[in-house]
């Protein structure tokens, strides 16, 4: 015993050295490493006692020397969450989802009254959250869901200031998501005090009675009360019976009609012989009648189901998956999804959408990064992320439209994010929600090919590129386009290339950006400038200027147009070999160092009619070559060869333009040697 005492003494006073370098905020992050009981991958390893404070630790985000957030997502986490994190005093943000945190929500998490947003989604958390939650007034997202907790709804989340004025601020949409809990008994009428702009979810919760008609919760939608079947009342499809109703809904209850029919007999009706129940014989004539009935309707279903569908199953029908219009196929609507019901299943996701198994990141960690706004097109605004761990990306805003075409969006994106080739952008990720549509590629940091090629207005100094590296990216883009055109799931077509959209990498690899983005602007919709309120909800933009740098940004028609084959013009499909005159007019102006639109005297003339006059007038070489080659005289054959690529590339006929495959075999082999 006295040795055990001893022992225990020992550790304490080695565990008061251990800790006492490191301040309190770092002592009170300590007891949440403590509480972890499994950390599979070492998150937190480097959140050692022996440091000043816990600024460089992993998850840890600081400012003015004061913990703002801890954001450890995703990390398979097992542990119970400590009360010491409430005793942060300048925390913002606390990032835990997708862990597996298990236990009760502490009730002194809750004093640290700074906390903006409280995400603990997809971990196993039990019992009720503490009515304390009401103590975090400048709280604008909580979420939730995924866990476990019960009790009833929290009563105390309209103190929460911040949330109660979102109406106020235009900028401004909250999120409150208790969606897939066990929680219990009516929604508190409280909630419907919260204004429109606060996102609320119940679903899939133990919830019953009447839905409030109020705030928050009107308009939102099915989705938002789906799996409880306990609620009634708009928008389910369920409607209240006056028991339910007048439990605990006033008499005003707009789905309960003034004309609803009395219970009560009135002016002796009752004696009156005319209102007595009906005969035995009648009810036997209308049972019959209903099973003659569903029995028609069942030999109906089977005839569609046999004949018409020919058995087969689809996706969005329950039968078959012909589209209307096909051809030898008649139209199968035997057992069709309601479209509304599909869209309601997927349109208010409110979550982002990893495309690869390498995103490490999520929807709170993106907006809470700093942004670089990189530019505006009418494709929408480009900005430059850092995240909190340093990752950069590059995230493009479509805009706020085209809510009803979802499923439609979904599948552009997902094809293009199987796209994986070293010259094509990665599509990382996506995000849709119906005021809202972002996607999220690699950061490519040297900008974009037509800086390298010409630079850009207010650089203060301009190294033109070798004709090495020309000739590096003349092939990576050769051998990109060949992937798409032969190699991708669908043999794609790009449609669109151009100096702008392609990118160059760390080491000046060229990179295909924009590949289906006209199809999906399209799609999306809407305004693609505007500001919308989700993406200010979460985080506002922190937005600065970045001059020296540049991502894909589409310019003017009449500037691409430079760059279309010349059967653009008829409006036709686009096809591969307009991919491949494109290519063409880059090739002349990589080697010629020219804008697409040339200046000859006092007339202007696109690049591919210049290179033409030139070849006619038989002018030297030296006038077509860019003069930063000058003193490249020993690579002449090789640049004459790849004009001799593009002069056949820019054929006015399609039919007689190579393909991009035979193109960059060609390159292959004429860069053996430069390699």
């Amino acid at each position: 015993m006295v040795t055990a005492i001893v022992w225990l003494l020992l550790l304490l006073c080695n565990s008061s050295i251990l800790v006492g370098s490191l301040n309190d905020e770092g002592f009170a992050l300590l007891s949440l490493k403590w509480s972890v009981t499994d950390d599979p991958e070492r998150s937190l390893n480097n959140w050692n006692s022996s440091d000043d404070n816990p600024c460089s630790w992993n998850g840890i985000t600081c400012r003015e020397g004061k913990v703002v957030s801890v954001s450890i997502p995703k990390k398979k986490l097992a542990g119970f969450l400590p009360s010491a994190l409430g005793s942060l005093t300048a925390l913002r943000h606390v990032n835990l989802r997708n862990n597996k945190f298990y236990g009760s929500l502490p009730v002194g998490l809750f004093n640290a009254q700074g906390l903006q947003s409280l995400v603990l989604v997809g971990n196993a958390l039990t019992g009720s959250i503490p009515p304390d939650i009401g103590n975090l007034s400048y709280l604008q997202t909580l979420d939730l869901s995924q866990n476990f907790l019960n009790g009833s709804l929290p009563t105390s989340l309209i103190k929460c200031k911040k949330l109660s004025d979102m109406g106020n601020l235009s900028s401004l949409q909250g999120t409150v998501d208790l969606s897939h809990n066990l929680f219990s008994g009516p929604i508190p009428p409280s909630l419907g005090n919260l204004p429109e702009k606060v996102y609320i979810d119940l679903s899939y919760n133990n919830l019953s009675g009447p839905i409030p008609q109020s705030g928050a919760l009107v308009n939102r939608g099915p989705t938002a009360f789906i799996g409880n079947p306990g609620l009634c009342g708009p928008p389910l499809k369920d409607p209240c019976s006056l028991d339910t109703a007048g439990a605990g809904a006033p008499s005003s209850f707009p789905f309960i009609p003034n004309s609803y029919p009395s219970t009560t007999p009135q002016n002796g009706s009752d004696k009156s012989g005319k209102n007595r129940g009906l005969s035995k014989s009648a009810v036997i004539a209308i049972v019959v009648s209903d099973v003659v009935g569903i029995c028609l309707i069942g030999l109906l279903f089977s005839y569609c189901y046999l004949r018409v569908c020919d058995g087969r199953k689809g996706k969005d029908y329950g039968c078959c998956n012909f589209e209307k219009g096909s051809k030898g196929r008649k139209e199968c609507l035997c057992f069709r999804k309601d479209e509304s019901e599909t869209l309601s299943e997927n349109i208010e996701q409110y979550d982002l959408v990893p495309l690869d198994m390498q995103v490490g990141f999520d929807l709170d960690e993106l907006l809470k990064a700093s942004a670089f706004v990189l530019g505006k097109s009418g494709i929408g605004i480009v900005y430059k992320v850092v995240l909190e761990d340093g990752v950069t990306l590059a995230v493009r805003r479509l805009g706020e439209g085209g809510s009803q075409r979802f499923k439609e969006f979904q599948t552009e994106v997902e094809a293009i994010g199987k796209l994986r080739h070293p010259n094509i952008v990665t599509l990382r990720a996506y995000y849709w929600s119906i005021d809202e549509k972002l996607l999220i590629y690699n950061y490519i940091p040297n900008g974009s090919l037509a800086t390298a090629i010409h630079g850009k207005a207010g650089m203060l100094s301009f190294t033109p590129l070798q004709w090495s590296v020309r000739l590096r990216i003349m092939r990576g883009i050769a051998k990109g386009l060949a992937y798409l055109h032969e190699f991708s799931p669908k043999k794609y077509v790009h449609g669109d290339l151009k100096p702008n959209n392609i990118l160059l990498g760390q080491n000046l690899e060229p990179q295909i950006a924009d590949f289906g983005l006209g199809r999906l602007a399209n799609i999306a919709g809407g305004t693609p400038t505007l500001q919308s309120n989700r993406m200010s909800s979460e985080k506002p933009l922190q937005q600065h200027s970045a001059v020296s740098e540049v991502v894909t940004v589409s310019p003017t028609i009449s500037s691409g147009s430079y760059y279309q084959a010349p059967e653009a013009l008829k409006m036709v499909k686009p096809s591969q070999k307009w991919d491949v005159y494109s290519y063409g007019v880059i090739l002349i102006e990589m080697i010629s160092g020219r804008s697409p639109m040339v200046q000859v005297g006092t007339s202007e003339m696109d690049l591919v009619r210049w290179i033409q006059l030139c070849i006619q007038e038989k002018k030297p070489l030296s006038d077509v070559l860019d003069p930063f080659l000058a003193g490249e005289s020993d690579r002449e054959d090789e640049m004459i060869a790849v004009l001799k690529i593009a002069l056949a590339c820019v054929q006015t006929s399609p039919e007689r333009r190579p393909s991009m495959r035979h193109v960059s075999d060609t390159l292959d082999k004429l860069t053996i040697s430069t390699d």
